[in-house]
């Protein structure tokens, strides 16, 4: 059982190092809420290994990620209380092991490779850097039609994940010398990765963000179109953190696509006014597509007309 102790480390860490879900997680409903403060504290520890290695060499910081991997899986003992609740919950749920392995496995990637030739490379690792964290929540949620949920699920971690990338290009190759910009995507649109590295937008890196953007806006529809297989009282949480991600998509395109040398960051009145206009549209109707169409700004067919919307205009009841 993971005690009030346990508890409250992971929310904090939950409510300083992601704004953004936080705003989401605390719509969901008490049994849901608790074990997802702790999966994404879980999801934090290592994920600092390898963004904040403290002056840890590449070997170093291999072995604590195993060893992270090894107290979550229950196979160690851990005074740490995030792990030692992430292990607790992995029982209780029924977490398959190959999710956590994953996961370890995607950011022990970070630690040697900094750039990807394909998307299909970038997919491959956020396999486990973000569908493994979609698959995890999923289970926890307990959907009673996992096999149609789980995929679906999957595509939204992804895009939540690919919309980081996009909003945070500048700051990873500052911060990290990362790029996450595909280089045959870069190529196709004539942008070069030393102007990224040199934190100089250009018109074609911009192209490069837009078409990525756009696959992201497909990973946002597919997975939302999944919403539906949720329990009820987990939909509306889901698809407000879904619209609360997508609006950074609004911020690239206010700034023509240029997050090399600005990095847009929602702000809390706007996070509010988002959060209640998802609840008042919810209200009118529980089609997931339907609130997602009416209050995000990613169209729901691809390449057609931004969505725009009133507050006064109700859906359809349906």
């Amino acid at each position: 059982m993971v005690d009030s102790t346990q508890l409250a480390e992971s929310k904090s860490i939950h409510r300083e190092t992601g704004k953004t879900f936080y705003y989401a997680t605390r719509l969901l409903p008490e049994r849901v809420r608790h074990p997802t403060y702790v999966l994404y504290a879980f999801f934090r520890v290592a994920d600092e290994v390898v963004d904040d290695p403290d002056g840890s060499s590449p070997a170093e910081q291999h072995e604590q990620l195993i060893e992270i991997r090894d107290a979550a899986l229950g196979r160690e003992p851990t005074d740490d209380p995030v792990l030692a609740a992430f292990s607790e919950v992995r029982d209780r749920y029924g977490i398959p092991d190959e999710e956590i392995v994953q996961f370890i496995d995607a950011m022990r990637t970070d630690i040697e490779k900094s750039r990807y030739e394909t998307y299909d490379e970038l997919e491959a690792y956020m396999r486990g850097s973000a569908a493994a964290v979609g698959v995890m929540m999923t289970i926890i949620m307990d959907a009673d039609d996992a096999d149609s949920a789980i995929p679906k699920a999957r595509r939204l971690g992804e895009a939540f994940q690919l919309t980081n990338f996009l909003r945070d290009v500048g700051e990873d190759i500052a911060d990290r010398d990362r790029i996450y910009l595909p280089e045959a995507t870069l190529e196709a649109c004539g942008a070069a990765p030393a102007d990224i590295e040199r934190r100089r937008f250009t018109a074609e890196i911009g192209a490069a963000v837009e078409r990525e953007m756009k696959r992201a806006e497909g990973l946002y529809r597919e997975g939302v179109s999944g919403i539906k297989y949720l329990p009820v009282d987990c939909q509306l949480p889901v698809l407000t953190a879904a619209i609360l991600y997508a609006d950074h998509h609004r911020l690239i395109r206010q700034l023509d696509y240029d997050t090399i040398t600005e990095t847009p960051s929602i702000g809390t009145v706007r996070k509010l006014v988002l959060v209640a206009k998802t609840r008042w549209y919810w209200a009118w109707n529980k089609d997931p597509e339907a609130v997602f169409a009416k209050v995000s700004e990613i169209p729901m067919v691809e390449d057609g007309p931004t969505p725009r919307s009133h507050p006064d205009d109700p859906l359809p009841m349906g």
